[in-house]
């Protein structure tokens, strides 16, 4: 007898799961005629000349990034949130993308721009964008997610909201020139290590990377999800640092200066280092670990229908490559079985996953646990703040709970 792989089991749980559904549709009453016309299918659309630039339906209206009022006292150095509840797939729409300012957000006219390249190489340039344009491009899908994302969450759970506790994080293709490609053509010293990249807002936000991943994976981007970048992603360039802290992603980017020690600012060596419990401090953190959350159900989307067959569906990610798993839990995670993972399964980028779940009406305790490529696993809250000790900190990545309630409404709960 053939043993039925994984994939087959989760086909057979779906199909059973559709087949419930279905039942219950004729239970309700047999269809006797298709549905009746309204007035959208008696009059004439609008036209191709009415919307130049497409826009969501109007009935979308609520899909919005939103901000937490509390969270800074002003607007301009500040962040949105990416409402994922509502993000079917493993892009984000440019009008969603999260946003994070350090001073508001910069109006940059592209015929003035101009991105210089200097420090520690054999010939300085300072480049149009018209000039970037003329450089190899590829387009490549990557996440960029805030190191601040769940921070609200570290001392308890605070916000009742998946927008609100994960959506620091939005996932785009990204196109333009690599990183490597700019630096062989100015010629990098041979005893160069670092690069500071700087920012045109009114911050001049700045960041030291290490040499090494600039000519690995880095792009400069001009481009995302098929159009120009948006002003609130970077117009007309930024920095994409695949998988690494959203802050080293720096926007209008102006300037990449090399040399041979990091530019350590007084940001670098206080908001982003964490400090541990032995009193000592990470002076540079970089990757952002491996990370899943649940998507439906959650706060935003509870289970409507009351008990039967739903799909539970969720991201899960890693900055340093691939996911390999993804384990759901039902009981609060006393125990935990396979989830499917939906292709693509791409290095340092959203992964969209699915559990079939026969939801018996009770309440329960849901949650998504990600392994990825190099056998990390997520950890508990209660695991980070073994490590991390109990102060704020960033980078939050611990597995998040859902509690079901019997009614189908969903809360942000924390397990100790």
């Amino acid at each position: 007898m053939t043993k039925p792989n994984r994939r087959d089991m989760f086909k057979v749980g779906a199909a059973a799961g559709a087949s419930m559904i279905a039942a219950s549709a004729r239970a309700a009453g047999a269809p006797s005629a298709p549905p009746a016309d309204n007035a959208w299918s008696n009059s004439l659309g609008h036209g191709v000349d009415s919307r130049p630039y497409g826009q969501p339906s109007r009935f979308e209206k609520n899909v919005v990034r939103r901000y937490i009022p509390w969270l800074s006292p002003t607007r301009d150095a500040d962040a949105s949130f990416t409402p994922l509840q509502d993000q079917p797939g493993i892009i984000t729409s440019n009008g969603l993308f999260f946003e994070r300012y350090h001073s508001g957000r910069p109006t940059i006219n592209p015929d003035q721009y101009r991105l210089m390249i200097s420090g520690l190489v054999r010939k300085p340039l300072l480049l149009t964008l018209n000039d970037l344009m003329r450089f190899p491009s590829v387009s490549h899908i990557h996440f960029i997610e805030c190191p601040a994302n769940g921070a609200t969450e570290w001392p308890a759970a605070q916000v009742n909201s998946l927008q609100l506790t994960h959506g620091m994080i939005g996932c785009s293709v990204w196109t333009g020139v690599k990183l490597s490609t700019l630096l062989d053509e100015v010629g990098v010293a041979p005893d160069a290590r670092w690069i500071v990249a700087s920012g045109s807002d009114g911050a001049h936000m700045d960041r030291s990377l290490p040499l090494w991943k600039c000519l690995d994976d880095c792009i400069i981007a001009y481009g995302q999800n098929g159009e120009a970048l948006r002003p609130e992603q970077g117009y007309p360039v930024r920095l994409v640092v695949p998988g690494w802290q959203g802050n080293v992603n720096i926007k209008w980017l102006r300037q990449i200066e090399v040399s041979k020690i990091p530019a350590i600012t007084r940001e670098e060596t206080s908001e982003y280092s964490e400090l541990l419990p032995s009193g000592e401090a990470l002076g540079f953190t970089w990757v952002m670990d491996a990370k899943s959350v649940i998507t439906f159900p959650c706060p935003e989307k509870p289970l409507q229908g009351g008990p039967g067959f739903y799909e539970i569906r969720g991201f899960a990610w890693s900055g340093r490559g691939k996911v390999k798993r993804v384990d759901v839990s039902v009981d609060g995670g006393k125990t935990y079985r396979p989830a499917k993972l939906d292709d693509p399964v791409l290095s340092k980028c959203l992964t969209r996953f699915t559990f079939p779940w026969q939801w018996d009406g009770k309440p329960a305790l849901i949650q998504s646990r990600v392994t990825d490529e190099t056998g990390y696993v997520q950890p508990t809250i209660v695991q980070k703040h073994k490590f991390w000790g109990n102060d704020p900190i960033y980078e939050n990545n611990s597995i998040q709970t859902w509690q079901i309630l019997a009614n189908g409404k969903v809360n942000n709960v924390q397990l100790s």
